[in-house]
């Protein structure tokens, strides 16, 4: 999007002020050139895209009041997040406070240190006129903390500098609400991939933060990235892009947006100039890359190649689908694939990160109960609102969907030859869904429905894929790839571990003793009787303190098949239970490349080979 440096009137208007840093309040204006004479309605949008779950912003709006002309208007609510002005003769202004205190990628955060907001919580919508121009002045707070501070977002300029206080602009609601913003006092780096821009938002305290080791391993990315999808031309579909990244303690997450990304990472996961260089990131590090690879590739997977549903996005109510195996789990496939693409890490370090994600999978028992087809529809209701029994209860579209597009990949590549990959797949995606969604071109503006996905593999890949659409996708079967390896000189081998004594629970931290979080099914806690929630406090007659690991070394004393008494605590009752250990279940998945196998298919398109 490029800066626009000429003023006019937008028929929407917003002000968004960081008044109170202390109280985390943001004063919010929106003004209406031509509201509706019937009486204006506005409304405060449920759900964002991207986090499939009712969250229900406007329950943060603490104050709110119209006026026009100078004068009060009657303000009615109709619901819980929408309300109507009475009818007035000219411009018409709503004034509110949002509170700010979700210190995540999805809402809007503020204090002393920093604000952070998406549009989706803050910006009321003006129904009837979500497609006319709109605008927003950002302005800087007069808390003296706050005297440092920038703005970072990747919406466009009118009036201001970048990186500084003032006007933005918005061709339309959707686009103003898909363009975080970020404000405080943060590291700048920056990286131009395939000619366009690229902006490296740091908020938050980072010692000796590596900005030149970030900026080039980003580079690697974006470029790898950008080529996959416009093998030609080379040519981005935005004209900029910002990582905007918080840095905390602890934390993981990513929201992606059109020409963005909101992240949140912990610190140490960041490169540091104080570290030992060397050629591969370490854990953390890659955890973070791959992080910033999978919101990169939405740019283009989800953001432009959409399911029908989402285009347009109704924002008041669930958009279900049963795609999201697609849009997430492939994305999840290419994310660290992308990192052996751009030469970030290793084969090696790709096949053991594979391993985890296989293993993960294979953890629960929900994956013999719910489809990735059913897991993408309720999302809303099941994955994003997970509880203690959630293993054995469903599968992640993130990470069974990603095995699903290396099903996918492993058995195209066989069935052609080598002629044909995925790539191909989602080029074709691109070609005819995302490229010209925003550009109005042909196809623009339309998403793509499940008969279509299923046509169009079987189009591109020259080849009958249903049986993996009806056995993986809308079927529970575990996915055989030892077998879909096999061609390609790969190994999967998967190990139980048994030779140690195990729950078979997810432990955690109590004050009182070790609290079980997670009881999986027909595990050794399961058959005892055991429930997440009790928190055990003794084995055999000695005490279990508050750290997970004490379960682990009173276990090492006994073997496999013992029984031990085991006194636990269901809310203020103390209970007894007679406990047959088993063996520790925890899948070990080795991926490795076959001794004499040159080169493994799956990192380069076929073409490349």
């Amino acid at each position: 999007m490029k800066k626009t440096t000429q003023k006019k009137q937008a028929a929407v208007q917003y002000t968004i002020v960081p008044k109170d840093l202390a109280g985390h309040l943001f004063n919010v204006t929106v003004t209406v050139a031509a509201p509706d004479p019937e009486g204006q309605v506005f409304a405060l949008p449920a759900w964002i895209p991207g986090s499939y779950m009712i969250r229900e912003f406007a329950r943060n709006i603490v104050r709110i009041r119209a006026e026009s002309a100078g004068q009060p208007v009657a303000l009615a609510k109709l619901d819980k997040h929408s309300w109507r002005a009475a009818p007035v003769a000219g411009p018409l202004a709503l004034h509110y406070e949002v509170y700010a205190w979700d210190l995540s990628v999805r809402a809007a955060h503020l204090d002393q240190t920093h604000g952070f907001f998406n549009g989706t919580s803050v910006f009321l919508r003006v129904l009837g006129q979500e497609a006319t121009a709109h605008q927003v002045d950002i302005q800087r707070p007069s808390d003296p903390a706050a005297r440092a501070w920038r703005v970072a977002t990747s919406l466009p300029e009118l009036g201001a500098r970048r990186y500084g206080f003032g006007t933005y602009v918005a061709a339309d609601y959707d686009e103003l609400v898909d363009h975080p913003v970020e404000m405080g006092d943060f590291a700048l780096g920056g990286f131009t991939a395939h000619g366009v821009r690229h902006d490296i938002v740091i908020t938050g305290r980072v010692p000796n933060l590596d900005m030149a080791r970030l900026e080039q391993d980003l580079k690697a990315i974006c470029d790898t990235q950008i080529a996959f999808f416009e093998p030609k031309t080379k040519k981005a579909p935005m004209d900029r892009y910002v990582f905007l990244t918080m840095a905390v303690g602890d934390g993981y997450g990513g929201l992606e947006h059109r020409a963005s990304t909101a992240l949140i990472c912990s610190r140490a996961d960041l490169p540091t100039t104080a570290a030992v260089k060397t050629a591969e990131p370490n854990e953390g590090y890659t955890k973070f890359l791959g992080l910033c690879s999978h919101e990169y590739f939405h740019t283009w997977n989800v953001k432009r190649i959409k399911p029908a549903v989402f285009a347009p996005y109704d924002l008041q109510v669930e958009n279900y689908t049963p795609l999201l195996w697609l849009f997430e789990g492939f994305t999840s496939y290419y994310d660290d694939l992308m990192l052996v693409r751009s030469g970030i890490i290793s084969e090696a370090t790709y096949f053991k990160l594979l391993g985890k994600t296989i293993a993960s999978v294979l953890r629960g028992s929900g994956r013999t109960k719910q489809s990735i087809a059913d897991s993408s529809f309720d999302a809303w209701s099941k994955y994003y609102r997970q509880d203690e029994n959630a293993p054995n209860a469903i599968i992640s579209y993130y990470t069974k969907g990603s095995l699903v597009g290396l099903a996918f990949d492993l058995t195209i590549r066989a069935r052609t030859g080598g002629a044909k990959s995925l790539d191909d797949v989602m080029l074709a995606l691109w070609e005819r869904y995302g490229r010209d969604f925003y550009s109005g071109g042909a196809g623009g503006g339309r998403g793509v429905t499940e008969q279509e996905v299923e046509a169009l593999f079987d189009e591109v890949a020259g080849v009958r894929l249903k049986s993996i659409f009806d056995r993986y996708i809308r079927g529970t079967e575990d996915i055989p790839l030892a077998k879909l390896y096999a061609p390609f000189g790969v190994k999967v081998v998967e190990e139980r571990k048994s030779a140690r004594p195990s729950l078979d629970a997810g432990i955690g931290r109590d004050a009182g003793g070790a609290r079980l979080t997670q009881v999986h099914e027909g595990g050794a806690a399961h058959q005892a009787g055991l429930s997440a929630g009790d928190v055990v406090i003794a084995v055999d007659g000695l005490r279990v303190n508050g750290n997970p690991s004490n379960l682990d070394q009173l276990f090492a004393r006994y073997r496999v098949g013992d029984t031990v008494e085991v006194h636990a605590f269901r809310r203020d009752e103390l209970m007894r239970f007679d406990v047959t250990l088993q063996g520790d279940r925890v899948p070990c998945v080795q991926v490795a490349v076959a001794p004499g196998t040159r080169r493994v298919v799956t990192v380069k398109r076929p073409s490349a080979s």
